[in-house]
């Protein structure tokens, strides 16, 4: 029974393991096949995006077919353009090489033929050299020969001759100048100087004028010392108001019933005066009444410089100056010069340059003309770079002025040569009215500084034994040593020093130089 049960039990275990087995294989069959499946599914997906991916790649390929085909023409195209220019390039400078070849043809059948030319000119050049060299070998043989026996008689040798011969003639010759210049110095001056003082002595005879020298402040009476207050003004307003309109320095001090108006432009210190004259008059001072009379006062020194100016060309008889040349002319009433009064200086200049001219008989008109307008430039030289004589030239041609005028302008000083006569005249009545006692002030530096240079000058010339600067420096007398100097070189002494005091110098009027040379023989009676 056991056995049974045991085979019994062993047969249910082996259908259960045959039944687990199928079961088993049934199921790996499933998986297999869904497995197949899905292999399946990836293998035809695989295959569709390599088929959209040759899709796309034969796109890409035709697209950078075409794309290199365009980019192929254009490239063909821009490279027949650049044959086509090359080629146009080539064409044109064959044309030109064609050209300077047949010029170059040209110039060598002339170079040929200048080369044939020059060939023969050569060939006659040479055999005239050796004619030349023969003969100048034959002359300096000669010359040889004649200068042996010239030294041979002589007895030195021919350098020492020509150094005796220079220095001979270099003595004769300055010797034979010295006494010419002094000959003919003295004729000229004899017969200059005597014409010289009649003419001047008869200008200065029929015109004569007073002189008052102007100064930088002006003084203005006060009616009472009250007025000094109200001048000043609260807080001193009226006065920094008035010194800001003019420009001019009011100078109110302990001096009873006065103050003083100071400026270096005389314009602006006499439209000050005239404001200040007015504002006292009227009482009312203060800013705003400043301003209003200023102003007024301005207008009215302009009106007053325009009659000045034609007051001068009036008096002096002139027609034809520009209205502006006027009003520069009135201006010159409120410019000075040394402490004188250039618009006095200029008609003075002007009065006596036509009383010279009419003496001598040249254009009287022109010389008054040149006189009055010398010193303009004076009226705006502090307005403007340059020296006088420049700036008035310059407004002399910008107004129609002549070439004589616009000469006497340059020339007064005389830094440019004279052109015409009345051009030496004006110079001359200019000197001579500023040399005149009283005319010009000057510091005592500047004028001490002026005679030691002077002095200065003359004993720098060799055998000045003492000189002295005497008449305010209008003399300058040299005393040279006789066994130094001769009568001849005493004239060359002075006429160098006078150049020189021309050149370095700057004085008014002129200066006279005299060289005294004096021999003394001093014996004892025992």
């Amino acid at each position: 029974m056991e056995f049974i049960y045991i085979l019994i039990a062993v047969a249910a275990g082996v259908a259960s393991g045959y039944g687990l087995y199928i079961y088993k294989k049934s199921k790996l069959t499933e998986e297999k096949s869904k497995i197949h499946e899905e292999v399946q599914k990836i293998i035809e997906e695989a295959k569709r995006e390599a088929e959209a991916i040759k899709k796309e790649a034969e796109t890409i390929k035709k697209e950078a077919h075409i794309s290199a085909k365009e980019i192929v023409y254009q490239l063909k195209s821009e490279a027949e353009r650049e044959l086509k220019e090359k080629t146009k390039e080539i064409t044109y400078q064959e044309k030109r090489l064609r050209q300077k070849e047949e010029l170059l043809d040209r110039k060598l059948e002339q170079v040929d033929r200048k080369e044939s030319e020059l060939s023969k000119i050569e060939k006659e050049l040479i055999l005239r050299e050796k004619q030349i060299q023969d003969s100048e070998n034959h002359y300096k043989q000669l010359i040889k020969e004649q200068q042996s026996l010239l030294e041979k008689i002589a007895g030195m040798k021919e350098e020492e001759a020509r150094q005796e011969l220079f220095r001979r003639i270099e003595q004769e010759a300055k010797f034979e100048a010295a006494k010419l210049i002094k000959r003919i110095e003295d004729e000229a001056k004899q017969e200059a100087d005597k014409k010289a003082k009649e003419i001047l002595s008869l200008a200065v005879q029929r015109y004569a004028s007073d002189y008052v020298v102007d100064a930088t402040v002006t003084a203005v009476s006060l009616p009472n010392d009250e007025m000094k207050g109200r001048i000043i003004g609260r807080e001193g307003r009226n006065i920094r108001a008035f010194e800001a309109l003019t420009g001019v320095d009011l100078v109110v001090d302990d001096t009873p019933e006065l103050v003083i108006l100071s400026s270096f432009d005389p314009i602006r210190r006499e439209v000050a005066r005239i404001a200040l004259e007015r504002l006292i008059a009227d009482g009312r001072i203060h800013p705003a009444r400043i301003e209003e009379v200023v102003e007024k006062a301005r207008r009215d020194v302009d009106i007053s410089i325009k009659e000045e100016g034609e007051k001068a060309v009036f008096e002096l008889g002139l027609s034809g100056i520009h209205p502006e040349v006027i009003k520069l002319v009135g201006r010159l009433k409120y410019r000075t010069s040394y402490g004188q009064n250039v618009l006095q200086h200029s008609k003075e200049v002007a009065w006596l340059s036509g009383l010279m001219a009419g003496e001598i008989g040249v254009n009287v008109t022109l010389a008054k003309r040149a006189g009055l307008l010398h010193d303009i430039g004076k009226a705006v030289d502090h307005e403007m770079e340059g020296s006088h004589q420049e700036i008035g030239a310059m407004l002399a041609r910008k107004y129609g002025e002549g070439e004589e005028v616009i000469n006497a302008i340059l020339s007064h000083h005389e830094d440019v040569e004279f052109s015409c006569v009345e051009s030496a005249l004006v110079a001359a009545a200019d000197a001579l009215s500023a040399a005149r006692p009283g005319v010009r002030r000057e510091t005592i530096e500047s004028y001490i500084k002026r005679l030691t240079k002077l002095e200065e000058l003359a004993m720098s010339f060799q055998g000045v034994q003492n000189c002295y600067a005497i008449q305010a420096g209008r003399e300058v007398r040299l005393i040279v040593r006789p066994d130094m100097v001769t009568d001849e070189e005493c004239a060359l002494i002075a006429r160098e020093l006078s150049k020189r005091i021309e050149k370095e110098l700057s004085y008014p009027g002129q200066i006279k130089v005299t060289v005294i040379r004096e021999s003394r023989f001093i014996e004892y009676a025992k």
